[in-house]
């Protein structure tokens, strides 16, 4: 398949994986409020950035994440203030994810299932890791110094927000092992698996 063609197809689930990064986000959410018109939320809307990088690469992977999630925080009255700070964390998530899964383990060049799951796993939780830690931190201080909150109100945000985005993450690990090894196989025999970064040819 030409480079030309795997992009157009790679942009095409892209956009896929934002609208499902979107709607798992805007419609399956437990919106939790906090004291000051804030709030932090229970979602799965990680789990299809997460996965879209272990499909696609990182750098698709980010970019749908990063898209589907800023969108659905620009139509969110509560979450639109905070649209830029989640492209950027949502974009690193699909990064490391691709960069632990593709650049290191080569995943997509394995037919060891175990080796498969172990990896998808190992990426999956290098990612949102990274969205563990630094969402709640980024959080702080883009609320106190940019948005110009009180030092209190952002702190018991980043606090709650910590709790949330740790439970967030265990259950997106959950369902990444259980989908992408679903899928992977069956993408796989049917030739829809597209190659990632080098092998795009």
């Amino acid at each position: 398949m030409k480079n030309k063609n795997i992009k157009i197809l790679k942009l095409s689930q892209t956009a896929l994986f934002a609208a499902l990064c979107f709607v798992s986000f805007t419609f399956l959410q437990i919106k939790i409020p906090v004291p000051g018109g804030d709030a932090t939320s229970l979602h799965v809307g990680n789990t299809f950035c997460v996965l879209a990088a272990l499909l696609l690469g990182g750098w698709y992977g980010g970019l749908a994440g990063a898209i589907g999630m800023t969108i659905a925080d620009l139509l969110d009255p509560v979450y639109i203030l905070v649209a830029p700070k989640t492209f950027v964390l949502k974009f690193c998530i699909g990064l490391i994810t691709g960069l632990v899964a593709h650049n290191y383990a080569k995943i997509t060049k394995s037919n060891n299932k175990k080796y498969v799951f172990k990896w998808s796993i190992i990426a999956s939780i290098c990612g949102l890791s990274f969205n563990v830690v630094f969402d709640p931190i980024v959080g702080y201080f883009y609320k106190q110094y940019i948005l110009g909150q009180p030092q209190k109100a952002a702190s018991v945000l980043a606090k709650l927000s910590a709790f949330t985005t740790f439970f967030n993450a265990i259950v997106s690990v959950i369902l990444i092992a259980l989908i992408y090894n679903a899928i992977m196989p069956i993408l796989k025999k049917s030739g829809f698996l597209l190659p990632v970064g080098s092998d795009e040819k």
